[in-house]
């Protein structure tokens, strides 16, 4: 399961060696953790990249790749809880993280297509959401309008258009940022899995490199001023943000279609999600279609939606042929803003970028803005808009509080379930979780090769339910995502699921 942008590209085999100490650590290759390090070198600064698999292996190298303000029912959602001040700064602020990064684009010779970005509504259920969200996007000060048709193939009942957004292959652009972090005399170090955080003044950041030899030992220590988590969600559990954002999953197919594909990018305001857009390659264009999200760990089959995604494409694009599968993981702040600063209120030490909401493409860029500007001395007025803490998240109480009360039951129902389920073995593509609290154990099965784990998420204590459609653990409670053999594969955990041969203790 390899994402369009991904596939057919080989990761560099050498690894820098890993100093001792640098100015700032950023902790994740993707387009906040490499576009940060990329503005503090420019600087001046010393930066390290510590990436635990290669770069784009999380959000950024599995996204849509779409560059818009316009981003479904977001606008409208930020100006029901916050207004029209705070809206426009969010707007703000994505405004210059696209405009950074296609200027980068241009000047770099990172491929770019400007379209134009449509939110419509499939159903006429869905036009108050669209009319809404055209509501929203003038206040924001865009130059939104309304279209009653489109030329599509599929259910159009109107939508909004904003002109001139974009489009990438964000792989490419990943690589140029790493290139030019490079010639400043920053690095990345793939394979280095960041595990701990500690002390003030420095920084300690204890990390396990995934290659060990004579030259590279299995754990190393670094000293910096600063740290910078862009992990997606943060690895440390100050701040509990692990309980202050939703984690989603999404999905993409990539399709060879027949004659003509849709040129503008198309998002759904109404369910179920359907997001379009094209990519050029070297065979040609592809359909690219999204869709079929769900919160981590809570699905009951991934597998089926997917399904019905790919119904829906052939239906509407006939003799349309999937050729690339993949999904991605991203989390929405319980009020709809992202999160970036201090780790801590007035620690200036650590710093997080969350909640992007699907759209780290802007998102992301202007986070890596407001982080170096705030690092380097600056002062951008949006930014407050994007704070890590701030007295506007009371609008997201009650969401919080339904969250974790979802959290809970979760909780218990992972660890009573499997009890009462009885005994059950997996078969291929499957797994399973069985056995009484005390003597738990995930099984699975894939391509044919047996694998045996304990359930219980390193995190927090939650039980990981399998994905049929990415063949892996996720845990239900805040997102951790683990391969088949338990190897971890995204946070906020900081290590795999145990052995199966270890004792399972229940929840902390």
């Amino acid at each position: 399961m390899t994402s369009l942008w991904l596939s057919d590209r080989a990761e560099a085999a050498d690894r820098p060696d890993v100093p001792q100490r640098a100015d700032v650590v950023v902790v994740g290759a993707g387009i906040t953790g490499l576009t940060t390090a990329v503005l503090l070198a420019r600087a001046g600064k010393s930066v390290v990249v510590l990436e635990a698999r290669h770069i784009g292996a999380g959000a950024s190298g599995n996204t849509t790749g779409k560059v818009s303000l316009l981003q479904g029912t977001k606008l409208s959602r930020i100006a029901s809880k916050h207004g029209e001040d705070v809206l426009r700064a969010y707007a703000t602020g994505n405004s210059e993280g696209r405009d950074w990064l296609l200027r980068y684009c241009d000047e770099h010779g990172v491929s770019a297509q400007r379209e134009d970005a449509f939110s419509y509504a499939q159903s006429p259920d869905g036009v108050g959401d669209a009319r809404s969200e055209l509501d929203a996007g003038r206040a924001a000060g865009l130059d939104v309008t309304w279209c009653d048709e489109a030329d599509v193939p599929f259910p159009f009942h109107g939508g909004v258009r904003l002109a001139d957004q974009a489009q990438i292959d964000p792989v490419p652009l990943l690589h140029s940022l790493a290139a030019e972090l490079d010639s400043h005399g920053g690095s990345v170090i793939s394979g280095a899995r960041v595990h701990a955080v500690s002390g003030r003044r420095p920084l300690r950041i204890d990390v396990r490199l995934s290659t060990v030899d004579a030259q590279h030992p299995a754990h190393v220590q670094i000293t910096a001023h600063q740290c910078i988590l862009a992990t997606g969600i943060p690895i440390l559990d100050r701040g509990a943000f692990f309980a202050r954002v939703k984690p989603e999953r999404s999905y993409c197919l990539a399709f060879d279609v027949p004659g003509d594909v849709t040129r503008s990018m198309f998002l759904s305001v109404d369910s179920p999600t359907r997001s379009i857009r094209y990519a050029p390659t070297a065979e040609g264009d592809k359909l690219v279609v999204g869709g079929a999200g769900h919160t981590v760990g809570r699905a009951a089959s991934p597998s089926r939606g997917i399904e019905e995604l790919a119904r829906w494409t052939r239906l509407h694009y006939p003799g349309a042929v999937q050729t690339h599968f993949w999904s991605a993981q991203d989390y929405t702040a319980i009020d709809e803003l992202p999160y970036v600063g201090p780790l801590l209120p007035g620690l200036d030490t650590i710093h997080i970028a969350t909640g992007f909401d699907k759209w780290g493409m802007t998102n992301g860029v202007a986070a890596a803005l407001a982080l170096s500007s705030r690092i380097l001395g600056g002062r951008m007025d949006w930014s407050a808009a994007f704070a890590s803490w701030r007295k506007g998240e009371l609008t997201g109480v009650s969401t919080a509080l339904q969250a974790n009360l979802e959290v809970g039951l979760n909780l218990a129902k992972g660890w009573v379930s499997p009890w009462a389920a009885g005994a059950e073995r997996p078969g291929d593509g499957d797994g399973v979780v069985s056995g009484p609290p005390w003597r738990m154990r995930a099984d699975s099965v894939v391509d044919g090769e047996a694998h045996t784990t304990s359930p219980v998420c390193p995190h927090l204590g939650g039980v990981v339910r399998w994905n049929d459609a990415d063949k892996a653990w996720e845990c239900p409670l805040h997102g951790s995502r683990f391969a088949p053999d338990g190897e971890l594969l995204e946070g906020p955990a900081t290590r795999g699921l145990t052995p199966s041969a270890e004792k399972t203790s229940g929840p902390a």
